[in-house]
């Protein structure tokens, strides 16, 4: 009897979650970390973004305040770090490296979480448990992370796997669901929350516990061409998932983002258009570089200031504009000054402003919009090499290397600059803070 050949085979789906990501970056740097309840704050210091398990133990919420934790930090030890958003994105780009070594057919679905369509490649392992494992201890090995893997004839199923195998030490860190007898996976299901199910958001598992759907097996007996009616497509096609029907194929190739947001909050207000300035231009240019990244151009850009909402003792002031471009560019200098005129239109003195950004409109792919009848072709050529060394300088050398003068220079003290009081050095892409082995 011949063997099937690899287009027959049914789908079969891991996904591999790193265990409370942000924390654990900080972990692999910082050994001592081990077993100490900690967070990790959001911009500014603000609220818990990543809670380590001793944390959440601790009852913490996501999104809890830091200022509110105080006395429970004092209590039980919480150590506190600022986001270190390079260090994060770095780390999940060798966790991807570590992952494409098993299939190439994967999609990046978060900045801590992985699909890898697997059963092309199961030949080579005993089951897919194997397989799971070889998973967690190559990314351990090449990364420090611990990653839990859930496999499925689904995604959505590889999702529940995923949340049975973090939840239950039973499965040490691979929970295949698809190997289990539909007894036992009934069982399972029977015990989760509907709420567990990828893409059941929190109003939509209100109104599924109102209809008495409160279990992942509650949802699997449901009927998808009712919950279609009430719900829509994508709720009929988790139905059809949880079945092991597979209807969510991997995205292997993300779609170019419509609209690129760069905007932060202020460590401290600002009140100058000279401070505004710098931070405007500055997040032009993280803007640009995601722009050049997905090939993409833009033909109108918004420039936005705000004050602090939620002093109503002080004026408040919130205004934008958008300054539409004669032609469509991803050139950084270009953009920053097409931001800076707009600036200058909205910005009002005698207001402490919170928050500044820019929104790239009208974008498009870069290979395939029109030229204009009068474009110099030579200056463009010179604006996309000038470009790209940018590019490429930075990343070697790290983030804003190479900047516009108008994003301010070393030497400037930048206090619009968002709080990080403690943040964790650039282990990985900077060469002056590397680790050091005492």
């Amino acid at each position: 009897m011949s063997a099937r050949s690899e287009d027959s085979l049914s789908p079969l789906f891991a996904l591999v979650d790193v265990n409370n990501f942000y924390v654990s970056c900080e972990r692999v740097f910082q050994p001592k970390l081990e077993e100490v309840p900690m967070v990790v704050l959001s911009n500014n210091d603000g609220c818990a973004v990543a809670r380590s398990a001793e944390v959440k133990a601790l009852g913490v919420k996501m999104g809890a305040p830091w200022f509110q934790m105080q006395e429970l930090a004092k209590k039980h030890g919480i150590k506190a770090y600022s986001s270190n958003y390079t260090l994060y994105g770095d780390m999940s780009s060798r966790v991807v490296q570590a992952l494409r070594a098993f299939t190439p057919n994967l999609e990046v679905y978060s900045i801590d979480e992985s699909f890898l369509q697997i059963e092309t490649v199961l030949k080579q392992y005993q089951d897919t448990v194997e397989l799971g494992q070889r998973i967690k201890q190559q990314v351990k090995d090449t990364t420090g992370l611990p990653v839990c893997v859930g496999i499925g004839a689904s995604k959505t199923l590889a999702k529940l796997a995923n949340h049975l195998a973090k939840k239950h030490k039973q499965f040490a860190g691979v929970c295949d669901v698809n190997a289990m007898a539909k007894p036992e996976l009934y069982q399972w299901m029977s015990e989760t929350e509907v709420g567990e199910v990828w893409g059941v958001g929190r109003q939509i598992a209100k109104k599924l516990k109102a209809q008495h759907i409160q279990s992942v097996f509650d949802l699997l007996q449901a009927s998808p061409q009712a919950m279609r009616q009430q719900f829509g497509i994508v709720m009929e096609r988790l139905c059809y998932e949880l079945r092991g029907t597979s209807c969510l194929q991997l995205e292997e190739v993300a779609p170019a983002k419509q609209q690129i947001i760069a905007s932060r909050s202020f460590g401290k207000p600002v009140t100058s258009q000279a401070e505004l300035a710098e931070a405007v231009a500055t997040h032009v240019a993280r803007a640009a570089e995601k722009l050049r990244t997905q090939n993409s151009i833009t033909g109108a850009l918004t420039v936005f200031i705000q004050t602090n909402p939620f002093k109503q003792n002080e004026p408040q002031y919130y205004q934008s504009v958008t300054i539409p471009l004669a032609d469509a560019t991803d050139n950084t200098l270009a953009l920053t000054n097409a931001a800076l005129a707009g600036l200058k239109k909205i910005y009002q003195p005698h207001f402490r402003y919170k928050k500044a950004g820019v929104i790239l409109n009208l974008i498009g792919d870069k290979p395939s919009v029109q030229q204009s009848l009068f474009e110099d072709i030579e200056s463009k050529g010179k604006s996309a090499h000038l470009m790209k060394a940018m590019d490429e300088i930075n990343n070697r050398f790290g983030n804003a290397a190479i900047r516009s003068a108008a994003a301010g220079t070393n030497s400037s003290k930048q206090e619009w600059q968002m709080r990080s009081s403690n943040k964790s050095p650039n282990y990985t892409t900077k060469w002056d803070e590397l680790p050091v082995a005492r």
